[in-house]
């Protein structure tokens, strides 16, 4: 089995084992005989397996039990959800303590998150999908214009350094005018290919002036050769669309990666505070990742929506990240204002040594095997 195949067997074990079995209302109390394991019932539920005693055979409750079953969408939903949102604390604190018949689990729901937040964002559309041919034809020329401004001063620079008369002498004069150089002869090369493209379109197929068009170029630029990390990403950049697809793919697969990747650097913040395991920080860390998921799906709709008011909807997200953070540690924890506070402060710093940790995994998942 490859890697990203494991990957997506450790996702699909987490899945089926964090749906759970339902609770609440089963229907008419039963008597009698379990259907399922033949013990002795006397209620809504088996005491010995769990099952409801009332079996539903109709079709309204097949769709019931698919939701439930792929989305767990119960009354728990609109229990935890809220409290994720304006108490996260609370919801930390309870589940650890044991009161959760209540609440999703918070593997359940993250991992629900994940599947629901990926299907919605593959079918939005891709930077630069509703750009007609005058705006791409615009942005190229402005981008000519761009390469050849930047070739007349590269070319000053080349020409005031043969103008030295201690080119010849200076090992550092004569080493930055061969920099000079090769900057002249990459905007040269850069700049035919954009008039190019601009005068007959690109060879390849490719719209001039696309996020493919531009990631493809970058790549062929970076002069594809040996055998190493990096010959490989930029060989796997030679088809943008393929390497966007592997890379979403490999995201949803081991978005796991985040739960252990996090875990040491909260317990690091509680190192020397007693009362508190493991099973705790992976709870907390669970329902945080949750409502950023959430989150980042509501500024990427509002951005899909309206420019002006996904830039809105941002800077607000950018605000509610932190509060959230001090919200769920003051809570969950039991800390004063000011242990939350710096604890605070040092996770968003551990999150940016996360993301790219996490992100460094996806690529070398998704492009470098």
């Amino acid at each position: 089995m490859d890697i990203e195949g494991a990957g997506g067997a450790i996702t699909g074990g987490l899945i089926a084992g964090a749906i759970e079995k339902p609770a609440g209302q089963a229907g008419e109390a039963g008597h009698g005989v379990c259907s399922d394991c033949g013990a002795e019932t006397s209620g809504n539920f088996c005491a010995h397996c769990g099952q409801p005693t009332h079996v539903h055979r109709t079709l309204l409750h097949l769709g019931e039990e698919l939701l439930h079953g792929v989305m767990h969408f119960d009354a728990r939903v609109w229990r935890t959800l809220p409290l994720l949102a304006l108490n996260p604390g609370r919801l930390t604190r309870e589940w650890v303590q044991g009161k959760r018949t209540r609440y999703v689990s918070p593997l359940a729901i993250f991992l629900c998150t994940l599947f629901i937040m990926f299907f919605a964002l593959s079918f939005m559309p891709q930077p630069g999908a509703h750009e007609g041919e005058a705006e791409r034809t615009a942005r190229l020329q402005a981008e000519v214009a761009e390469q050849r401004l930047g070739l007349v001063e590269a070319e000053k620079t080349v020409a005031e350094l043969r103008a030295d008369p201690e080119v010849n002498d200076s090992p550092i004069t004569a080493q930055t005018l061969k920099t000079a150089e090769g900057v002249v002869e990459n905007r040269r090369q850069s700049l035919n290919r954009l008039e190019t493209e601009l005068r007959d379109g690109r060879s390849d197929g490719l719209a001039p002036g696309t996020w493919q068009a531009q990631v493809k170029d970058l790549a062929a630029d970076g002069k594809v050769k040996g055998h190493g990390l990096g010959a490989v990403l930029l060989k796997k950049l030679q088809n943008p669309d393929l390497a966007l697809y592997k890379l979403q793919q490999t995201l949803y697969k081991f978005a796991f990666l985040l739960v252990p990747f996090s875990l040491p650097f909260v317990a690091l913040l509680f190192l020397w505070k007693r009362g508190f395991t493991l099973y705790d920080h992976g709870v907390f860390i669970l329902y945080s990742l949750t409502f950023m998921a959430l989150l980042l799906m509501v500024m990427v709709l509002a951005g899909t929506i309206n420019g002006v008011l996904g830039g809105f909807v941002g800077l607000i997200g950018l605000a509610v990240i932190p509060a959230h953070m001090f919200a769920q540690l003051k809570g969950a924890y039991g800390l004063s204002i000011f242990s939350a506070l710096w604890r605070t402060a040092a996770l968003l710093f551990f999150c940016n040594i996360v993301i790219g940790l996490f992100v460094t995994a996806i690529v070398y998942l998704g492009l470098g095997h």
